[in-house]
């Protein structure tokens, strides 16, 4: 079968389709009788109901279905006999005027681009590396023992210090006027640890049991609770109990609570390092992997498809509209959001997933198994029983495929920074980890 494809506009093409309405209503006849076995209607038993009742009842709707079926038939195969790459849906729309026996359809699609990847050599990526010194163990270490601190009641006329733990009432009025979620009872919080806004911490810091402070309290402009923010309130604050935080000792007992057989503190600090350099290592690739991307797409030429970019919009926005319920937002699903939004995400993601997937195919970096196990090992081995982590994974396929797409991405990765013009940049552990 000869079939013509017409270029419309960078990737949009048309085909025109020819269905026999012979073999049309030859399908049509045979669903109807199918359906006249098994249909239930009223003063009929069932499978007697005659042919010519099905067909007044449910014709129209057969006959919509059969069309449908066999447009689409006939569209896979005209794209497949022009060895097309299809982008999305087609439209499908009815052309009059078909010779007789005929009908003809005009099916308008896209289809996915050329990519054009540039010389990937003179492109310079900037690789990030990090490591795990002894003041991150340090570092370490004394979150851990913070996680397991004890509290114990201070004396009566002692002041509060940072890392105590303070129990206070407190009322805050704006314009004289108190506001929603500015009073609170027996409210507990670390002084000194970030848990409430400097002015508040200031305040309460210094204070003893009994006492009771009235103090000013400038919310940020981009404070989450709208009604204050930008504002500034008169606070009264109540102290009502002051703790003091004990640390635990790091000895045998803590290291054996961590899960170190032996209870040795080098054992404990063997196991911190092992833990971050696997962090770190995954930080790294996350941070590296992005680099390597921009630089990529800086060197690929290619036209978008829209309805792959439509697509990808509609599950942004539908990824937003599930982050807003998990929020507990009332009526989510009525939220309005402009496509415009996600426009500029949806584009990136597009063309970067076609890049990618040139790259694999002309240079065959599809994921190995031998790559899928050991990156499954590698996560799997921070957890206290790895081989049900690995079993997790490998007994699903949809988890399987998530992990692929990983391996995938680190082979581009891989390749890329073995083409480019690399220079390496040393970054704090600090920084890398997000920490203060």
């Amino acid at each position: 079968m000869a079939v013509t494809v017409e270029t419309l506009e960078k990737l949009e093409r048309k085909i025109t389709l020819s269905l026999p309405t012979s073999a049309i209503e030859s399908e049509v006849q045979t669903r109807l009788k199918r359906l006249a076995r098994t249909v239930k209607m009223d003063g009929f038993r069932p499978g007697k109901v005659p042919l010519s009742v099905v067909a007044q009842r449910y014709g129209y709707s057969v006959q919509y279905e059969v069309l449908n079926d066999k447009v689409g038939e006939a569209f896979a195969a005209a794209a497949n006999e022009a060895k097309l790459r299809v982008a999305g849906q087609p439209r499908i729309s009815e052309k009059e005027g078909a010779p007789e026996g005929e009908l003809t359809f005009d099916a308008v699609f896209e289809v996915f681009p050329e990519v054009k990847i540039g010389n990937l050599a003179e492109v310079t990526v900037e690789k990030l590396t990090t490591e795990v010194d002894e003041a991150a163990i340090d570092k370490t270490i004394d979150i851990l023992r913070k996680q397991r601190r004890t509290f114990a009641q201070r004396p009566q006329d002692a002041a509060a210090e940072d890392s105590d733990r303070v129990t206070v009432d407190f009322e805050g009025k704006l314009d004289g006027e108190p506001f929603q979620g500015g009073k609170a009872e027996d409210f507990q919080f670390l002084v000194g640890e970030g848990q409430m806004l400097k002015e508040f911490e200031d305040a309460v810091r210094g204070m003893k049991v009994g006492e009771s402070k009235t103090f000013p309290l400038a919310f940020p402009e981009d404070y989450h609770g709208k009604d204050v923010a930008g504002k500034t309130a008169d606070f009264l604050v109540t102290v009502k109990k002051i703790e003091a935080a004990h640390l635990p000792e790091v000895n045998e007992a803590m290291a054996k609570s961590l899960g170190i057989a032996d209870g040795s503190i080098d054992g404990l600090r063997a196991d911190i390092k092992a833990n971050l350099e696997r962090e770190v290592k995954f930080r790294l690739l996350t941070r590296n992997k992005q680099a390597v991307m921009d630089a990529l797409l800086s060197k690929a030429e290619l036209d978008l498809p829209k309805a792959s970019v439509e697509a990808e919009v509609e599950r942004l926005r539908e990824g937003a509209v599930a982050d807003l319920k998990q929020r507990g937002i009332q009526d989510a699903d009525k939220v309005e959001i402009p496509a415009e939004v996600f426009l500029p995400q949806a584009e990136r993601r597009v063309r970067l997933g076609l890049v990618v997937a040139e790259l694999v195919r002309a240079n065959e970096l599809h994921a190995k198994p031998e790559q899928l196990k050991a990156h499954i090992d590698e996560m799997a081995a921070s957890y206290e029983k790895p081989e049900e982590v690995v079993r997790w994974y490998f007994g699903d396929r949809q988890r399987l495929a998530q992990v692929e797409a990983v391996v995938i991405e680190n082979n581009v990765s891989d390749f890329v920074l073995g083409q480019a013009q690399v220079t390496d940049k040393a970054v704090a552990f600090e920084e890398l980890m997000g920490q203060g």
